[in-house]
């Protein structure tokens, strides 16, 4: 017997309405990080560098500004091509490297980290394969728990990190996880308030070509990671930009031709993205605000997400331009469950 052929986007679909369950699943598991952050804690990290490649790099974006603003340590992004292409091996001695990896398959990933354990970081892998190359090269793993993703789009093993490593470097910092309390029961009501203003988005830019996303602090990470579920999912031309790099001149290519989405929580970012959507307007830009802080920064079209704590804010903002990205992909006649060339692992070096 034949097995019935999936609507286009049903997998995209059902793990985006699995992420509250997946919350409350790492939640229950959060006694378990108590190990890995006491062994970071003992290290006495002098700086941290944060390793990953896709989605996962965003997941890195939004740790780096965990551990510059909640530990007060210099955070910076590594680029395991040094290691992997030029045979780098600097002095790492005091550093802790931290991988992010849904899969845990990236060669580069694993070489990287495995060469920074030689140069005397403490390495960390976070990584929805507990069993992969990545976290029995590092010496300290995490699992994220998100469970399997069918989909070739992240969403759940996104979102399922950005609380993972929250709730790490709270833990770090001798923290509760309090913030991230019921965020569960916050991302379904999420995912169901925005179902009709991201449905009328997909329809007002079914036809549009070039889309910025931009966003301030936190939210960094979450415009970047809507770029990329738009780019591969609708084939879109969207850039994402911090709202500080986009003044400072590519808001000269802003017309009226471009769709920007602009992220904003309450708290220092979300006030920062002000002036930048006020440019953008000026330019005639057609402007969609998403987040706790929407409301502040536009009196146009929006999408609401309920208020938190400004640190896991991307956590629950990022949900609603996921489902933006299938809708407008299956508004556009795609499929957002097989975009053309793209598959689970990127296998770079």
């Amino acid at each position: 017997m034949n097995t019935p052929a999936l609507a286009p986007g049903a997998r995209m679909r059902t793990e985006i309405t699995a992420q509250p369950a997946v919350f409350d699943a790492v939640l229950r598991r959060r006694a378990d990080l108590a190990g890995v952050a006491a062994a970071i804690e003992r290290h006495r990290p002098r700086f941290a560098l944060l390793a990953a490649r896709g989605s996962s790099d965003h997941a890195a974006l939004y740790a780096k500004y965990l551990i510059e603003v909640l530990l007060r340590l210099p955070a910076g992004l590594a680029s395991p091509s040094t290691t992997t292409l030029y045979g780098a091996e600097p002095d790492l001695s005091g550093v802790l490297y931290l991988t992010v990896s849904q899969s845990g398959s990236s060669p580069d990933l694993v070489e990287a980290t495995e060469a920074a354990r030689r140069c005397g970081a403490l390495t960390v892998a976070v990584t929805n394969s507990p069993a992969s190359p990545l976290a029995t090269s590092a010496e300290l793993s995490v699992d994220i728990g998100a469970g399997d993703e069918l989909a070739v789009a992240a969403t759940k093993t996104y979102t399922a990190s950005l609380l993972t490593l929250y709730l790490l470097v709270d833990a770090v910092r001798g923290g509760t996880g309090e913030p991230a309390a019921g965020i569960g029961a916050l991302a379904e009501e999420t995912l169901t308030g925005a179902a009709g203003a991201v449905r009328e988005a997909a329809e007002h830019y079914r036809f549009v070509e070039r889309i910025v996303t931009t966003g301030r602090g936190y939210s960094s990470a979450t415009a970047a990671e809507a770029a990329l579920k738009l780019a591969e999912t609708s084939y879109l031309a969207a850039r994402a930009y911090s709202g500080a790099d986009l003044l400072h001149g590519p808001v000269a290519a802003i017309d009226a031709e471009t769709g920007v989405l602009a992220v904003a929580s309450a708290g220092p970012g979300g006030a920062a993205m002000r002036d930048v959507v006020a440019a953008v307007r000026e330019r005639g830009a057609d402007v969609l605000a998403v987040g706790s802080a929407a409301a502040e920064i536009t009196d146009g079209p929006r999408i609401d997400v309920p208020r938190t704590a400004e640190e896991v804010a991307p956590i629950l903002e990022v949900l609603p331009l996921q489902q933006l990205a299938l809708e407008l992909a299956l508004a556009r006649g795609g499929d957002p469950d097989r975009p053309r060339g793209l598959t689970k692992v990127t296998r770079t070096r």
